[in-house]
């Protein structure tokens, strides 16, 4: 999941940082936090992955400029790559020109060749988890150039050998910490074997040109706030030096959903805890309530005479539904009793003749409203 720090904090930039001071913050923090030099360190890996997450957003104009304004929520609904589930090389691959090319050699000899996923957000309201709904989810990705078909050449052009690994796509260089030499992909060609001299005028060269994508995203009925809807394949493509030819798989896109807070209703995994107010005189008789209910309709709840303040009470079945089952949660009603702010010369008359024969025994050391609440919906 995406983080919550203060991108700046992360980099440990000022807000009025270039771009090149954010860059160099970035190398400086992604070597240091580097899983190579601190073996079996998840921490260390998570420090990794939320530099580059930062980076990500500071480098880009646009986004830094909607971060600034408006912080985390800004970037709502403007996807970006999903760091928390990425490999690590496939970062270092991602910011190439930061890293000359280290890394991703290693994971792509390991691991299938797919592209990279991305994250976005939605925000439905709880009413819309009774019977789900859909979304229109508009992001951007990086797809194959249609005019070069992923060549990065102008048409009627071909990319020449690359003359600084000769065509073999890999070069010798020191290892991290200089203790050794490693094969990583060619800085110049990024892994390809070939360059372009004559560049596409649609993609610049990089094979891959950033497009606009409008879905539509069946949510779930019972969905929980922060769970994770994947649509298969809508991610990127495998960068060109993986994959020149454009074949590959692609990644998936990885929608979390955030539920709105409701008015009226709190959730407690699949149940629904509201409040129904009560007079007097129904707690001490007994009596028959109207209990609202999410979508809006009512329903009746019998209380019992010498029903207490605050006591709970459940309506089976009127709760969220529970996904991929035809059952639903309760419906939890906590009673709060009113007590009226007037009231008429005869109310007043017989309260009076009441209390005057009214002795009750209060017990002190009954449980609290809230420890009684906390027991009912199983809290600790």
């Amino acid at each position: 999941m995406p983080t919550t720090r203060c991108y700046y904090e992360v980099l440990s930039v000022e807000r009025s940082a270039s771009h090149d001071e954010i860059k160099l913050s970035y190398r400086r923090l992604a070597m240091k936090f580097h899983p190579d030099r601190n073996p079996n360190d998840p921490e260390a890996e998570g420090k990794f992955k939320e530099a580059a997450e930062a980076y990500e957003v500071l480098s880009d104009p646009e986004r830094r400029s909607r971060y600034d304004r408006l912080g985390h929520e800004g970037l709502r609904g403007t996807p970006g790559h999903d760091f928390g589930t990425m490999n690590v090389d496939d970062i270092f691959s991602m910011f190439n020109d930061i890293f000359g090319g280290m890394g991703g050699a290693r994971a792509r000899r390991n691991s299938p060749i797919r592209g990279f996923d991305l994250e976005t957000q939605i925000q439905i309201e709880l009413e819309e988890v009774l019977s789900g709904t859909t979304r229109e989810v508009e992001f951007r990705r990086l797809d194959i150039c249609d005019l070069c078909t992923g060549s990065g050449a102008k048409p009627g052009t071909e990319p020449i050998s690359c003359p600084t690994c000769k065509g073999q796509g890999k070069v010798q260089r020191a290892g991290l910490g200089g203790m050794f030499n490693m094969i990583t992909a060619c800085p110049n060609c990024r892994g390809r074997g070939t360059v372009v001299t004559d560049k596409c005028n649609d993609c610049k060269g990089e094979g891959r040109i950033s497009i606009k994508r409008l879905i539509e995203v069946s949510v779930p009925a019972g969905i929980r706030d922060g769970q994770v809807i994947r649509i298969q394949g809508e991610g990127e493509p495998p960068r060109p030096e993986e994959r020149p030819d454009g074949t590959g798989m692609r990644g998936d896109l990885h929608v979390v959903v955030q539920v709105a807070p409701n008015d009226e209703f709190e959730r407690e995994g699949d149940d629904l805890v509201t409040v129904a107010p009560i007079a007097f005189a129904q707690a001490a008789l007994g009596a028959t309530i109207q209990v609202t209910t999410l979508d809006g309709g009512k329903t009746e709840l019998e209380i019992a005479a010498g029903t207490q303040h605050g006591s709970i009470h459940h309506i089976n079945g009127l709760g969220l539904p529970r996904i991929g089952r035809e059952t639903r949660g309760d419906l939890v009603v906590i009673l709060q009793l009113v007590v009226p702010k007037r009231l008429s010369e005869e109310q007043r008359n017989l309260l009076s003749k009441y209390a005057e024969s009214e002795d009750l025994d209060f017990d002190n050391k009954s449980s609290s409203l809230w420890s009684r609440i906390r027991d009912t919906l199983g809290g600790n």
